[in-house]
């Protein structure tokens, strides 16, 4: 026997058919709503200009580059805290558990806001010390997200986010992201996510109701070893949004910035991040880029370092054409490594152009003295095995 569902019922599908093109018309199209979505909460892309879309694996990045789940073989948590200007703060935690091979689902939460606010009415006089009432103001926001791999060489993830906003008025927001990368080789990748594909709508107490359409970027990243080095450089780029302006039409000095890519290219590719990397074996990383290309004053740096397959430390400084610099630090920890250390953890799938041809030994000869094998797993660096 059928169920009938809430959705079965005829009448409440004629409704909603109807309904939803009329209260998105009735919105106002506004750039940038939900903006807090858009803020970068780990230390390692922010120290690498913000390309989060191009990194491999960073679990404080999971509200942009969800299909990083597809890499999930051991549960992982994540945690920033990140102090601005006038006593605003940033913190984010995020949690990634494997469903499966090169499968996962990642969940985060946020707070962004300053707290101890002096709020004195018009009518009152100015009080004498710290006498007076404050108040908070805050945006929390949460994150479900499903990445998996297909095909061997395609990463996918989706993600939903909810927002919850607590100023003079408070407001909710909604956003849906859909995410995908390609790896034909262990050195290149190329991946795409498209913010907002259900857009991005936020409903104030007041009743008004904003929408952001939805954007489209790329990235790209290419990873080079450098043994005499006894490491591996990597470069990362991201471009700006495809589709539209970006917030700001101008830079801090006036100049045109972002602009669409078919009407202004170069004003385009100015908008972009860029970000280079050095990984060593011996798990200590140097980082540093541009958070627009178009603004040297907007470059950033900073360090990683690797304690063990399930602890790792990130920090980053950004600096600002006009506003004071942020420094950034993230941990990462791996519960599943630290309680199950003696587990094997699928390493991560090595692609090369073409097998390396197997070498046939005859009666006699050491085969002891062949070539160690290079495996790299999910944690980062470089692992040699006999």
């Amino acid at each position: 026997m059928k169920r009938n569902g809430f959705l079965n019922f005829p009448g409440l599908q004629i409704l909603l058919l109807f309904w939803l093109p009329a209260s998105l018309l009735a919105a106002d199209r506004v750039v940038g709503a939900n903006a807090t979505l858009d803020i970068n909460a780990g230390a390692r892309s922010s120290a690498l200009g913000g390309t989060i879309l191009a990194i491999e694996h960073d679990l404080l990045g999971l509200a942009s580059n969800p299909y990083q789940l597809a890499r999930t073989h051991a549960s992982e948590v994540a945690f920033s805290h990140t102090v601005y200007y006038e006593g605003t703060s940033y913190d984010y935690a995020s949690l990634a558990l494997p469903l499966g091979e090169y499968h996962g689902i990642g969940l985060a939460f946020s707070r962004f806001g300053a707290d101890d606010i002096p709020w004195i009415k018009e009518t009152d006089p100015l009080p004498e010390g710290s006498d007076y009432r404050t108040l908070s103001i805050a945006d929390w926001v949460f994150t479900l997200a499903w990445g998996k791999q297909f095909l061997e060489y395609f990463d996918a993830g989706v993600a939903f986010h909810g927002l919850y906003r607590e100023m003079d008025q408070s407001g909710w927001g909604f956003r849906g992201d859909a995410g995908l990368s390609f790896e034909p080789h262990r050195s290149f990748a190329a991946s795409a996510l498209l913010k907002g594909w259900t857009s991005s709508a936020a409903r104030w107490e007041s009743g008004e109701v904003e929408y952001s359409s939805p954007e489209l970027y790329f990235a790209l990243r290419f990873e080079q070893p450098i043994r005499y080095f006894y490491g591996a450089l990597l470069l990362y780029w991201q471009s700006a949004g495809i589709f539209h302006r970006e917030n700001r039409d101008l830079d801090w000095n006036g100049e045109p910035r972002g602009g669409v890519l078919w009407h202004e290219p170069v004003h385009w590719l100015s908008g972009g991040h860029a970000g280079i990397e050095f990984r060593f074996d011996f798990g200590l990383s140097l980082r540093a880029g541009l958070s627009s290309l178009g603004e040297l004053e907007s470059w950033t740096a900073g360090s990683g370092l690797e304690l063990s397959n399930w602890l790792s430390v990130d920090y980053a400084f950004e600096s600002h054409p006009v506003l004071s610099s942020v420094h950034r630090v993230s941990l990462s920890f791996s519960p599943g490594r630290f309680f199950s250390p003696e587990k094997d953890y699928a390493p991560r799938k090595i692609r090369s152009a073409a097998p390396a041809p197997e070498k046939d030994f005859s009666p006699g000869e050491n085969q002891e003295n062949t070539a160690p094998e290079i495996t790299e797993e999910d944690s980062g660096g470089t692992h040699w095995e006999e």
